[in-house]
């Protein structure tokens, strides 16, 4: 089947150097907002770590979600066509909106966060960042399940979820502004987007829109950019080493589930944010 995402890749390296210049050239030292400001070289290439890491180990992954897709179509009676366009409306909304719930989660549920925080783990904000993916997709699976047991193909599913995340990837860059009221008001636009990564208090766990920021004002987890945002984590990791980005928050929290005292606790640990711990 045609992969939306694999065929982009070409555009994206373009487009990341078409930003990497804009700042090389027509950028200047003193106009730098913060210390992050632009590319870094081993930032840069410890994303583009995460991102081939990332498609190599979705080639394989990316089959099984396949194949659970296609058995819950089978399983279910309903059958939406697949040439209406109020379907691929239908199709838009209902992807973005399972997009919303699985970022939120990401954020909310601690098992869920060590899989995402890879991707809020650099200090530099730049087209770069959008390819500094998970290396344990699996974490994504249970949020579109819903889709093909109403009746949406696979294919369309899949289909749904490359497009929402190739839109994302052009939301990374501080080169971008604020864009007319009309699109902030509805799109999930950069200005969004960099207080999405913010690791200030006010950006803390907000905007978690794909396309649409509409869900975040309905749901009451909007948050404008309102000061300067200062990117990573709130506890940032210092580390370049692909591996330990991947898989650092996997083993604290493994460290902490395994010194709880109760099984209540190392529950806790799971499903609780990210910080949590029991009282003392």
């Amino acid at each position: 089947m045609f992969d939306l995402i694999r065929a982009a890749i070409p555009v994206f390296l373009l487009s990341l150097l078409i930003e990497w210049a804009a700042y090389r050239h027509l950028s200047h030292d003193h106009d730098a907002p913060h210390e992050h400001f632009g590319y870094g070289t081993r930032d840069t290439l410890t994303s583009l770590s995460m991102g081939v890491g990332n498609v190599l180990i979705n080639l394989l992954w990316k089959g099984a979600v396949v194949t659970i897709y296609a058995a819950l179509y089978s399983l279910t009676p309903l059958r939406l066509p697949q040439d209406a366009w109020w379907v691929w409306v239908l199709l838009f909304l209902a992807d973005d909106y399972a997009y919303y719930w699985y970022h939120r989660v990401s954020h909310e549920v601690r098992l869920f966060w060590a899989s995402h925080v890879v991707h809020h783990s650099s200090q530099h904000y730049n087209l770069s960042t959008a390819l500094r993916q998970t290396w344990v997709p699996m974490t994504a699976l249970p949020f579109w399940l819903l889709l093909p047991l109403l009746g949406f193909a696979p294919w369309m599913v899949l289909l749904a979820q490359a497009w929402n995340l190739l839109y994302q990837f052009f939301v990374h860059t501080e080169r971008v502004g604020r864009l007319p009221a009309p699109i902030e008001s509805v799109l999930n636009t950069p200005s969004h987007h960099r207080a999405h990564h913010g690791s200030n208090d006010v950006y803390l766990d907000r905007n978690y829109g794909g396309i649409l920021i509409v869900w975040d004002r309905l749901h009451r987890t909007f948050q404008p950019e309102t000061e300067p945002v200062r990117y990573g984590l709130v506890h940032n990791i210092d580390t370049h080493r692909p591996v330990q980005v991947a898989f650092h928050e996997f083993a604290a929290l493994w460290r902490d589930v395994r010194a709880a005292r109760s099984w209540r606790d190392r529950l806790h640990y799971l499903t609780r944010p990210p910080g949590w711990h029991p009282e003392r």
